[in-house]
């Protein structure tokens, strides 16, 4: 059996908007479009706090040019710049 609820739901009015547009393209209700994308983010196999965040990218920025914990070099360094 298949239970409904009416609920109230505080959506952004550029959301709004574009939800709109959607279904009236699609031919299909905004109801069924909030309840696919929240079926779409609910189904997912993994939980929150097991994502994975994908490896943060690795850069060369050509090495120390100065020890920070120098104060003197650090400011010496800046005024060469």
């Amino acid at each position: 059996m298949v239970c409904h609820m009416k609920t109230t739901l505080n959506i952004d009015g550029t959301v709004m908007t574009k939800l709109r547009e959607e279904a009236a393209r699609r031919g299909s209700t905004m109801s069924a479009l909030v309840e696919a994308g929240l079926r779409l983010v609910l189904q997912s196999d993994e939980s929150a706090s097991e994502r994975k965040l994908p490896a943060l990218p690795r850069l060369s920025s050509g090495g120390e040019l100065v020890d920070v914990a120098d104060r003197d070099a650090l400011l010496q360094a800046m005024d060469e710049r």
